[in-house]
C-alpha cells in the first residue's frame, strides 16, 4: 500500500466538517484491511467490497461513509501493490515518460524526493516484470513504503468502528454478528461499548469477516462523557442498535 499521504491529506481537509471523524475512521480501517488483503483479480476485491466499482483493469472505486465519498485506487495484482493516488490524469504522461526512462534511483530523503518517487511510480505503473521499467518499479515501491511508514503513519481505527466499516462494505448489518460475537444480547453489549471483545470474538471476527487481528486487539476508545440532557439521544442510539440486531 503506497501513497498514504493521499489518505491523510484528504481526511485532514475535512477536519472542520461533521464528516471528519467518520471519514477518517473509515479510511484508517480501509488502509489496514488493504494491507492484509491478497487480491489476484478484481473478483477478489468484489468478494470483500461488494459495493466497490471496477472501472478498468487496474482501477477500483471504493465507497467511503456509505456513498458519501469515493476513493479511487490503482491495483497492481501481479505485484500486490495498491495506491490511493487516483491517477487517471497521468495516462497520457505515461507513454512519454517511459520513452526516456533511465534506471537512476536515489534514496528518499525528503518530500521533494518522495513526490518525485510517486510520480515515477505513476509513470511506471503496470510495467511488466523483468523489464527495465518493471525492475525500477519493484525498487521504488519499497523505498516509498519505508518513507511513508516513518512520515505518514496511519492510526489504528477503533475496533468497533472497524467492525461497522466491514459490515457496511459487505452490505450486512448487526444481525450477521450473531453467532460470531455471541447471541443478540452479547452483540448489543459489544457494539455499544459496554463489553470488550474477547480473544475468541477477535478470532472469529478475523476468520469470518476478514478484519485484521492487529486492529481488533486495540483498546477501544473510551466513550465521551455526555451531559444529562443528551441521555435521550443516547437511549435512542441504544434502541437503534437493538432494532438492528
Amino acid at each position: 500500500m503506497i501513497a498514504r499521504r493521499t489518505l491523510k491529506d484528504f481526511a485532514e481537509s475535512l477536519r472542520a466538517s461533521k464528516d471528519y471523524k467518520a471519514v477518517k475512521t473509515a479510511l484508517d480501517a480501509w488502509f489496514y484491511e488493504v494491507q492484509a488483503s491478497v487480491w489476484n483479480s478484481p473478483a477478489d476485491v468484489k468478494k470483500s467490497y461488494g459495493n466497490a466499482s471496477i472501472v478498468g483493469e487496474d482501477r477500483v472505486v471504493f465507497n467511503i461513509k456509505g456513498n458519501g465519498y469515493r476513493l479511487v485506487a490503482a491495483i497492481d495484482y501481479q505485484r500486490q501493490i495498491v495506491s490511493s493516488s487516483g491517477w487517471e490524469h497521468t495516462k497520457n504522461m505515461t507513454a512519454l515518460t517511459l520513452g526516456r526512462f533511465n534506471m537512476r534511483i536515489k534514496p528518499i530523503r525528503g518530500e521533494a524526493d518522495y513526490d518525485e518517487a510517486l510520480h515515477r511510480v505513476e509513470a511506471l505503473w503496470g510495467s511488466k516484470s523483468g523489464t527495465t521499467e518493471g525492475d525500477a518499479l519493484d525498487v521504488l515501491v519499497p523505498l516509498i513504503e519505508a518513507y511513508e511508514r516513518e512520515h505518514y503513519p496511519i492510526d489504528f481505527p477503533d475496533p468497533i468502528d472497524a467492525i461497522k466499516f466491514r459490515l457496511e462494505q459487505q452490505g450486512k448489518d448487526y444481525r450477521s454478528l450473531v453467532g460470531v460475537i455471541g447471541q443478540r444480547t452479547r452483540v448489543y453489549e459489544v457494539m455499544r461499548g459496554a463489553r470488550p471483545l474477547s480473544l475468541n470474538m477477535i478470532r472469529k471476527l478475523h476468520d469470518k469477516l476478514g478484519i485484521p487481528a492487529e486492529v481488533l486487539i486495540q483498546s477501544p476508545q473510551p466513550p465521551r462523557k455526555r451531559v444529562k440532557r443528551e441521555s435521550a439521544g443516547r437511549n435512542k442510539k441504544a434502541r437503534a442498535i437493538r432494532r438492528a440486531i
